[in-house]
């Protein structure tokens, strides 16, 4: 009787990847269709704020893409911790490029808390000019119609915080283009099925606009200097205070260059860690959404092969047809058309990460090692 009820839970566990693979089809579907629509003429002065360490692949490219946008008044501003970071010649070369362009390079050096990114963050907005803000990570690139995408939902006054999709652009190399089919197959698609499903209240680190007098409410940067997810606090205090938080998609691309596989291993630990502690509930039902290892574990309690077969191909058919829809079709990812047999090996390594991460609470980042404790970073002292 046991076994009974234990295959039959085995195989009805094995369908709910499927109907989740048939949801983000129409969430998808949903969202780029009203993005095609949605009007981009809403242009408010913008100051973007964009704290860097080191030298990211292609980094005076990625600046200069911030520096060709159609948009009427904005400013960059770049921060570093110290003037002696490998990215200021970059830097003094784009404002030299781009003189027509308000850059500024702004040192930080001020330690607030464990978050180094949100350390410069702190000085950034105090030497900002506008009153919205957009806050992107150094390794992002964009098109020239980014900056009207982000701004037209702060149209509507109850916006408070505006965050983007992304795509990767890798390195030509097995884990570069992993970790980009998981961000267009499996990250972006969580993105859209959150936002169908409870609306968004988070934000993502390609891309946080933010209302000037919406971060003030939550204590500034500041406030977030010790958490470990600063994106995803952003856009969560944002709705906790009452405004809304909108999603766009924006033509941001972000830089996958891991090539090893313990730079990657320990990169996609680190955001599997953090997505616990901030979203533990997500973090839990994420299994319930893998299809490859509940394909697999049904296909041993599987009473019959035809049953196996077609469990199988259920998997495999809708998989793909989710990863085409929205990697393809939505967020014209050509990673993802040329490399679309990785999608089932990504589903492999995921379900490997998301078991170890069930065991471990360490993380690290820029070269230090943190404890991740109620979502906030703690620096581990080296032993002595």
């Amino acid at each position: 009787m046991v076994w009974i009820w234990l295959r039959w839970a085995v195989l009805g566990a094995a369908i709910l990847p499927s109907l989740s693979y048939l949801f983000i089809i129409f969430a998808a579907r949903s969202f780029f269709r009203q993005q095609r629509k949605a009007p981009t003429g809403f242009t408010p002065p913008v100051s973007v704020l964009k704290p860097v360490f080191g030298l990211d692949p292609e980094a005076y490219e990625n600046f200069a893409s911030f520096c060709r946008l159609d948009y009427p008044e904005y400013e960059i501003l770049f921060g570093v911790a110290d003037e002696r970071d490998a990215a200021t010649p970059v830097i003094r070369k784009v404002i030299a490029d781009f003189p027509s362009i308000a850059i500024r390079l702004i040192v930080a050096p001020e330690k607030i808390g464990s978050n180094n990114k949100v350390n410069k963050l702190c000085g950034l907005a105090r030497a900002a000019r506008h009153g919205l803000l957009v806050v992107s990570d150094a390794d992002i690139r964009v098109g020239p119609g980014y900056l009207r995408s982000v701004a037209a939902p702060f149209r509507g006054r109850k916006v408070g915080a505006v965050t983007s999709l992304y795509t990767g652009i890798p390195l030509p190399s097995l884990w570069p283009e992993l970790e980009a089919i998981y961000l267009s197959t499996e990250f972006m698609p969580a993105i859209l099925m959150a936002r169908q499903l409870e609306g968004v209240s988070f934000g993502l680190g390609a891309t946080v606009a933010i209302r000037r007098e919406c971060l003030e409410e939550m204590g500034g940067f500041e406030a977030l200097a010790d958490e470990a997810a600063d994106d995803h606090e952003l856009g969560r205090r944002t709705r906790a205070r009452g405004h809304r938080v909108e999603l766009v998609d924006a033509t941001v691309k972000t830089w996958c260059s891991l090539t090893t596989w313990r730079e990657f291993y320990l990169q996609r630990l680190r955001w599997t860690i953090m997505t616990r502690q901030a979203r533990p509930l997500g973090f839990v039902g994420y299994i319930f959404t893998q299809g490859l290892p509940l394909t697999a574990l049904a296909l041993f309690f599987a009473p019959t092969r035809l049953l196996a077969a077609g469990l199988l191909a259920a998997y495999l058919i809708l998989r793909m047809a989710a990863a085409w829809t929205m990697g393809v079709w939505g967020l014209k990812d050509d990673v993802v058309k040329r490399r679309w047999w990785l999608v089932p090996v990504w589903d492999a390594l995921a379900f490997v990460l998301w078991a170890n991460s069930l065991v471990w609470s360490r993380v690290r980042w820029r070269g230090v090692e943190y404890r991740v404790a109620g979502g906030r970073l703690i620096p581990v002292a080296p032993r002595s």
